[in-house]
């Protein structure tokens, strides 16, 4: 079923994509030449090319009848770029949704020359027998990635002026994705795969080859990950991707997270305060190690930020029972240090995510993952996006037909309601 299911997605991609193509030949020589010639290399680290992971998934589920229609997706991007985001990372290429982006903004370019939006594209990777019944095989990689790497470098050559990046996997080496990873090797086998069409000229020369993963995934961590074909993909990538969760640390390991003693006198806003603060050096931290890492290998090359993110609601680990980091108020504390450090340093910083996306744990509707958005599924703008609100930035845009309005009403009295206070050290000891 998987398989013909697959088989019926890649035709609806390629009848997507033959159908644009009589509409892309039609632009006008003066529109091809005011779009700006950009690459990589000028967009990553730029401040003034703001990045976000999208998905733009409205239901339950991301089966075919629930891909984001092309005019939802145009909607998405018109309030994306009115923020001031012009890169936009993908995930798969198996479903439509990837194509209908492409094309949306390749829509929005020709209805406004002077709109600008970027890609970085995302391949999906699998070990063998992942998704299924059968143990996951992280030796051995799934039929189906041949395939996702062919799509994908269709879309490049389809798309070059908006697909910059192709990333090889999500979180696919990490071990901790237990349901899929593989090794290494398989990364660095796509990797070169795609380094050789671009010397080759199957692909665009000045497109960057990368994977998104885990900080531990790229040396920063256990020495475990420490392996030759590691080192070997750090060299073959054109830049370092790599992911860090503050957020999902204040459980699995909290000691950052916690209530210093010297600080349980202060009032509960400065404490919270600090600990956004801790937050922010704690993704540094993760940050530096990665680093570390490349430079103990004599490499020097681009490391970016792929994925990191706040969530506003979560009914577990992260919620009043658990860490208590989850609310707007911490959301927006957390994406303003990031903005703020990334930007300094020059570094593109892919904030997870847009909008929430409730398939991501279908069953639980307060699960974490469903929560990370900058705005909930109906287009309202959690706290991180109220001065925008106040600004007039969203002024008329809409999202699913609604105009942007603010959570809670804007009532941030009421917001600060849910707004707790992390554990002490003291008391995290008492509770185990």
């Amino acid at each position: 079923m998987k398989i013909i299911k697959e088989i019926l997605l890649a035709a609806v991609i390629l009848v997507g994509v033959i159908s644009c193509k009589e509409d892309k030949g039609a632009k006008t020589e003066d529109q091809t030449q005011s779009n700006k010639e950009v690459t990589a290399k000028d967009i990553l680290g730029n401040p003034d090319y703001q990045a976000i992971s999208y998905g733009g998934y409205r239901e339950n589920s991301r089966d075919l009848q629930f891909q984001p229609t092309l005019g939802e997706i145009k909607d998405d991007l018109r309030i994306l770029s009115a923020m001031g985001i012009k890169v936009l990372r993908t995930y798969n290429v198996h479903l439509p949704h990837a194509f209908n982006i492409l094309a949306a903004i390749e829509q929005l370019k020709s209805e406004d020359p002077t709109f600008e939006m970027y890609i970085m594209l995302g391949a999906w990777i699998d070990c063998k027998n992942a998704w299924t019944d059968q143990a996951p095989d992280h030796n051995l990689e799934s039929k189906h990635n041949e395939a996702e790497i062919a799509r994908a470098v269709a879309l490049a050559n389809e798309y070059p002026d908006i697909v910059k990046v192709i990333a090889v996997g999500n979180e696919a080496m990490v071990k901790w994705a237990e349901s899929y990873y593989v090794q290494p090797k398989v990364i660095l086998k796509w990797v070169n795969r795609l380094q050789d069409l671009k010397k080759s000229g199957k692909l665009p020369k000045d497109i960057w080859i990368t994977s998104s993963d885990d900080f531990a995934s790229w040396g920063g961590g256990d020495a475990s990950y420490h392996t030759a074909d590691l080192e070997r993909l750090v060299k073959a990538v054109d830049y370092i991707s790599m992911h860090t969760y503050p957020y999902h640390y204040s459980h699995y390991v909290p000691e950052f997270w916690l209530v210093p003693e010297e600080e349980e006198s202060l009032p509960d806003m400065e404490k919270i305060d600090a600990a956004m603060l801790r937050a922010k050096e704690m993704a540094k931290s993760k940050y530096d190690s990665v680093a570390n890492y490349v430079k103990s290998l004599g490499v020097d090359k681009p490391i970016h930020i792929g994925e990191t993110g706040w969530a506003s609601i979560s009914s577990g680990y992260y919620g009043p029972n658990g860490s208590k980091a989850t609310d707007e108020y911490k959301q927006a504390a957390y994406h303003r240090h990031m903005r703020e450090w990334t930007d300094a340093a020059g570094i593109a910083c892919f904030y997870f995510e847009a909008f929430n996306e409730p398939w991501k744990d279908a069953h639980n509707k307060k699960g974490s993952e469903n929560h990370f958005g900058l705005f909930t599924v109906d287009g309202q703008a959690k706290y991180a996006l109220w001065e925008m609100v106040d600004q007039g930035v969203f002024e008329g845009l809409t999202r699913n037909g609604k105009p942007i309005s603010k959570t809670y009403g804007g009532d941030k009295e009421a917001m600060m309601q849910d707004v707790l206070v992390p554990p002490t050290k003291r008391e995290k000891a008492v509770a185990h």
